[in-house]
């Protein structure tokens, strides 16, 4: 992956997206109603649907808006919701066999609807080419030896730090190539002590399970299998809450009432974003809006024990995926609009990282002189780690949506003193394997 220093050319271009997305919204959801298979004019209707932030949905817009001026035998009409009304409204669409020809699908939800027949195998979808996508991820919508999703860029998880805040604490900055699990502990305590309680020295890393993954792969390990079963021993879920315990202990993160608060409050009251710590961990695309939130230059810092252990554990992940509903009437040109999207150009040109860097690596060359200052810092850091990746992950199996919900249950049980770490690995194991239906 070659990666250039990036400018900032499409930011203001960015900012005037934003500032007409209220004005579209009342016509993207009358389009999402009129979702027939075809025009008066003999054009062919397509329903896209999608999750995200208002810039999105006006970036998307454009987006859709140039596919037609090149397609006028097609029309898409948009559909995007929040987060969780996208999958309320995608599993009463679905049911009904209404749902829209074009999906967004997440890696925890991809298995439960290609299960139930209502993803297309993209293997068959006449006119798209996926022989382009990055091989870190061109498996991971692949089910049973289909392919049920593509990937539409790539993340990688880390932890995000204020580099103001090591200063401020008179802590040096980890060398992220070599530092270990303990060196990580340590550091997180000596910030908060160093600061006098300025700042936390990290956010608590165990409410997300993607954290669990990586430490579970440092193992040679994995979270889930091939065939939807659960693949860490119980031993490594309480080595993984024993990082959260030594850190509760040495002051290294807030206390349990604290963490709840900042939990709730989502990435933007993340302790990085609100200058009220040191470190945090998420996903590498969300670093220029920590900053921007933050007014800092936060760094991206691999994960702890990438050296001390069998294998490093990070791993590119698919941001999400474009999928095509079984039911469609036209898989021919959905399959078009999913090839644009993947591989034209002109689509990244509007999109940039907003999907996670290009999974078309191609395409994702270039953008990279366009992407805005932040997503250039991300596109760099995802250029060094690239080499050290061993593989992806599996797709996630049924019930997977649960386990962020048991993480979090079972890290607040255990910050508020009421199970030990040993306790906190048995009841994630019991319930992550009754979620999955892995007994």
């Amino acid at each position: 992956m070659r990666v250039h220093s990036g400018g900032g050319r499409r930011a203001g271009r960015r900012r005037t997206l934003l500032t007409t997305a209220s004005a579209v919204a009342a016509l993207v959801m009358a389009a999402s109603a009129c979702s027939g298979s075809g025009g008066d004019d003999g054009t062919v209707e397509l329903r896209f649907s999608w999750w995200g932030s208002d810039e999105r949905q006006a970036t998307m817009l454009k987006v859709i808006e140039n596919f037609e001026a090149d397609n006028p035998d097609i029309r898409i009409m948009g559909e995007s919701t929040d987060w969780s009304s996208y999958w309320d409204r995608l599993a009463t669409s679905t049911a009904a066999s209404d749902a829209p020809d074009i999906l967004m699908q997440e890696e925890r939800y991809l298995r439960e609807y290609a299960d139930r027949g209502a993803l297309m195998n993209l293997d068959e979808a006449e006119g798209l080419d996926l022989s382009k996508i990055d091989p870190l991820v061109a498996e991971s919508g692949d089910l049973d030896g289909q392919t049920f999703g593509a990937a539409t860029g790539v993340n990688a998880y880390s932890i995000l730090a204020d580099p103001e805040a090591f200063e401020a604490a008179g802590v040096e900055m980890p060398d992220d190539d070599t530092w270990t699990w303990a060196d990580y502990v340590e550091t997180a305590g000596q910030i908060s002590e160093g600061s006098d309680g300025e700042y936390a020295g990290a956010q608590s890393m165990s409410y997300n399970e993607t954290g669990l993954q990586v430490f579970a792969r440092q193992r040679g390990e994995n979270l889930y299998t091939e065939d939807g079963g659960l693949g860490l021993s119980e031993e490594t879920v309480e080595a993984w809450f024993q990082v959260t315990q030594d850190l509760l202990d040495n002051g290294g993160q807030p206390d349990a009432s604290r963490s709840v608060e900042i939990q709730a409050g989502g990435i933007d009251q993340s302790v990085v974003a609100t200058n009220e710590g040191a470190m945090a961990h998420f996903w590498s695309n969300q670093l220029g809006n920590v900053s921007e939130s933050a007014g800092r230059d936060i760094q991206l810092l691999r994960y702890p024990g990438e050296t001390e252990s069998e294998r490093t554990g990070m791993f590119f992940k698919p941001a999400m995926f474009y999928t095509i509903f079984s039911g469609t009437e036209h898989p021919e040109e959905a399959a078009r609009f999913v090839d644009y999207m993947l591989n034209d150009p002109a689509a990244a040109d509007l999109l940039l990282a907003d999907l996670g860097l290009p999974a078309n690596t191609e395409v994702r060359e270039s953008i990279l002189d366009d992407l805005p200052e932040g997503d250039a810092r991300m596109a760099d850091f995802m250029s060094e780690i690239e080499p050290s990746i061993v593989d992806g992950n599996p797709p996630a199996p049924i019930g997977a949506s649960q386990v962020v919900e048991i993480s979090s249950r079972v890290s607040d049980r255990l910050a508020f003193g009421e199970i030990t770490p040993a306790e906190a690995a048995e009841q994630f194991m019991t319930e992550v394997e009754a979620a999955i239906g892995n007994p």
